[in-house]
């Protein structure tokens, strides 16, 4: 048992004035389970992970190098007056940052390393070969990757009939459609009849040689070209150079850097396993190293619990001399696959991409990771790691939360579901509502004691849980339906599935049962297909498809509310407007911090300036010149109605409706945002610091202030996540308000109100992986309550 040095056994913070906070006072145990609470947007990430993390981060660079020490300053220390007794912090947040398309299951839980290691302590080597480093087992490492596809698995290659899609046209008519445009494209023509073939017979009239060298060949001759006059202008001869289609479309794919060009080039492209590594991404001398009869890329292939029935079931004396090794470092994987497996995250194989995971399941392998750790003595900060998980899986969670705690550290949870703030030891209520409006400490004790509190929004849910939306509001008939039959994908395997239309449908199942699969990919691109095939007529009376996604509204601090929904563009021709800047001659753009001329050319309008961290994440800092305003001096000397146009971006959504209360077309941007629940959001608040649902709100409310008369498709993938409870409430609100308009959601949702509100369920299952990927109960809320062998099914009866 670790003592503790400090005899003082709490965390003890004293006036943290983070974002909202307003001179918090906090006191929280050490070595205990604590929940931070509040509506979204109230202050308790600000308090969680700006404040207690930031400042135990800013302790460990000040015990390290003297070049850290240097950037602390840049860094800034978060605004508290002081925190004592303070461990070191481990954060586990929900990552922005989306990992790159090489990172997978694998690299992140570095299960991959103790599995190469395996093999090359341990593999069964052939004959006379010798034994390889571990590295010659990554596809990441030049040692391992397969050198035709550089360990990427696919190789992207085209066909004549991608090139020439119509054969009865001649080169002249446009015949090879992979080539460009304009005057390129004639060039090409024009050498191509230089080097004497025919350009004005039908392509599929010409030799079958002839039509292989003009789109495959490497040869590049070049040739004297006579152009063909025209009667207003002369041109002279030139020397052009012949390049095949297949040459010009693989160039431009690899080379361009205009993702327009990229794209058409894609066009005539397939993407198709690697012929030499049959998509395994390693080399043949890997490929031949086997453990218990298979190869690593036939391991790193398996669901991770089918990975650990085949060790378990391996013998020890695979190779020679090598029983102990094998024995020792399949006992440390098994140990590795434990926790993941036990976060409900068995469906997952070690190959699979890390940019195909949610965050919440991204979020949960960083967690199992920690677990093998071995540290004590920390504090964890997590930031909603039920994100993502079905009722079902909450439990294991709450089971790895407690053993976090039990070797000895202090772990600190940002959360929302119910059923982790009832498992608390302690509460950190803030509120009692957002922005402005919250900021304070409601309660900071055990959860019973929060129970008589008026104004916190936490105990009006987690004591008295109120009607779902919509509950007890007869279900609705639909107008129609969209079927998807004999569906093969990912782990959805022959699926068929009706979505009925005019109504409110819930998609749900456990992590990993194919909910995304099936309403992101298959449904999404069934309802696209009936729309463009121009079946919008009475066979389909949907008009749209909008899918609100939780991605990024962009990657860097230049992107914002008021650039993603238009606002910015009303607001910048008010500014334009004003009598000093008519004065100036000043157009919109002076007032766009994208643009050179009236932002602060320090930061580039930015706001902030980029610190580089030689051995952590590049962090971002207020720029010195601007302290953030992105602005020069000049432009912020123009105002309108007293303010600048910086000190508008710094209004939250709520203060702008009232400061643009008679500006038609910026009201209607803000109303339906704060209808959303974003109304303590700051216009310019860096679309790097919105959440993932944050985001998602925004996307929404965007859509929202768009006045849609035609039948809309509108798929959200669980669109509560991030929210708490009250939020929940009124995001239900807006959708059934959709629906009420005539329109069609679909959400893909694991939160139970959601589900017991809506008129259908389709619930998959039944387990994750390849024991899902089934329709295992449809039909309306109180009917999937009462269907056996749904894991849903007891938990939606709970909420009904």
């Amino acid at each position: 048992m670790h003592q503790p040095t400090d005899t003082d056994a709490y965390i003890r913070v004293r006036g943290a004035r983070e974002h909202n906070l307003r001179g918090v006072d906090v006191d929280i145990p050490r070595d205990a389970l604590t929940v931070f609470t509040g509506v979204s947007g109230s202050g308790k990430s600000s308090l969680a992970f700006g404040t207690v993390y930031a400042e135990a981060q800013r302790r460990y660079f000040e015990s390290v190098a003297p070049y850290a020490r240097r950037l602390i300053h840049q860094i800034g220390a978060p605004k508290v007056d002081s925190i004592t007794g303070l461990p070191p912090a481990v954060s586990l947040e929900q990552r922005r940052s989306a990992p790159g398309s090489r990172s997978s299951v694998g690299t992140v839980t570095l299960l991959s390393n103790s599995l190469r290691m395996l093999f090359s302590r341990a593999g069964h080597y052939p004959p006379g070969a010798e034994r390889l480093d571990s590295d010659a087992f990554s596809p990441n490492t030049a040692a391992g990757a397969c050198p035709e596809c550089h360990g990427l698995g696919r190789i992207h290659r085209t066909r004549e009939e991608l090139l020439v899609p119509d054969p009865g046209l001649t080169i002249r008519q446009g015949a090879i459609a992979a080539w460009p445009g304009a005057w390129q494209g004639k060039n090409l023509r024009d050498i191509l009849e230089a080097l004497g073939h025919d350009v004005d017979r039908p392509w599929r009239e010409l030799p079958a040689e002839e039509r292989e060298w003009i789109l495959f060949t490497e040869e590049q001759p070049v040739v004297t070209v006579h152009p063909v006059r025209d009667a207003d202008r002369i041109q002279r001869p030139y020397q052009g150079t012949y390049m095949s289609a297949h040459r010009w479309v693989m160039r431009t794919f690899a080379d361009s850097k205009s993702a327009g060009l990229r794209a058409r080039a894609e066009r005539f492209l397939m993407d198709a396993p690697c012929p030499v590594c049959r998509g395994s991404r390693l080399r043949a001398e890997a490929l031949a190293v086997t453990f218990g009869g298979r190869t690593i890329a036939e391991l790193a292939a398996l669901p991770l619990t089918e990975l650990d029935e085949v060790l378990k079931g391996v013998p020890v004396e695979e190779g020679p001399g090598s029983g102990e090794a094998a024995r020792v470092l399949t006992a440390d994987l098994r140990s590795r696959i434990r926790p993941v497996t036990e976060l409900g995250l068995g469906y997952l194989s070690l190959d699979r991409t890390a940019p195909s995971l949610s965050a919440g399941e991204l979020q949960r392998l960083r967690l199992a990771t920690q677990l093998r750790s071995g540290l004590f003595g920390v504090v964890y900060v997590l930031d909603e790691p039920s994100a993502g998980l079905h009722p079902a899986d909450t439990e294991a969670l709450l089971g790895v939360l407690d053993r976090l705690k039990d070797a000895g550290n202090t772990v600190f949870v940002v959360e929302h579901h119910l059923d982790v703030v009832r498992h608390a030891d302690w509460l950190v209520d803030v509120g009692p509502l957002a922005g402005e409006h919250g900021g304070r400490v409601l309660h900071s004790g055990p959860p019973a004691a929060l129970a008589g509190l008026a104004e916190s929004a936490t105990a009006r849910h987690l004591f008295a849980p109120p009607a779902a939306a919509g509950a007890g509001r007869p279900v609705r008939s639909p107008s129609g339906s969209l079927r998807v039959s004999g569906v093969h994908r990912n782990n959805l395997r022959d699926l068929s599935a009706e979505f009925p239309l005019g109504v409110f449908t819930a998609v749900t199942g456990v992590s990993g049962s194919g909910k995304s699969t099936l309403v992101g990919s298959v449904l999404a691109e069934a309802a696209a297909g009936r729309i463009a095939g121009g079946d919008g007529g009475a066979g389909f009376p949907v008009r749209r498809l909008v899918e609100v996604d939780q991605k990024p509204i962009g990657r860097t601090p230049r992107s914002n509310l008021a650039t993603y929904t238009g606002l910015f563009d009303v607001v910048r021709k008010l500014f334009t407007a004003s009598e000093e800047a008519r004065a100036r001659g000043w157009k919109a753009g002076r007032f766009s911090f994208n643009v050179a001329g009236g932002r602060c050319e320090t930061c580039q309008g930015e706001g902030f300036i980029s610190v580089e961290l030689l051995f952590l994440p590049s962090t971002y800092a207020p720029c010195p010149e601007c302290a953030g305003a992105r602005y020069n001096a000049e432009t912020l000397r123009v105002r309108h109605r007293g303010l600048n146009i910086a000190e508008v971006l710094g209004l939250t959504v709520e203060s702008a409706a009232e400061f643009f209360a008679d500006i038609p077309a910026a009201a209607r941007s803000l109303r339906a945002l704060a209808d959303i629940g974003l109304g303590y959001l700051r216009l310019g608040q860096p679309a790097t610091e919105l959440s993932g649902g944050e985001a998602q709100r925004i996307k929404l409310a965007t859509e929202l202030q768009r006045l849609r008369r035609d039948h809309t498709l509108y798929l959200l993938d669980e669109p509560t996540t991030g929210l708490h409870p009250a939020d929940v409430q009124v995001l239900l609100r807006q959708l059934h308000g959709l629906v009420d308009g005539g329109h069609t959601v679909v959400v893909v949702e694991h939160d139970m109100a959601v589900v017991a509100s809506a008129d259908w369920v389709i619930d998959l299952g039944p387990g994750g992986g390849t024991a899902g990927g089934r329709v295992v109960a449809c039909g309306p809320p109180a009917e999937v309550a009462r269907t056996p062998g749904s894991r849903t099914a007891e938990y939606l009866a709970r909420a009904l």
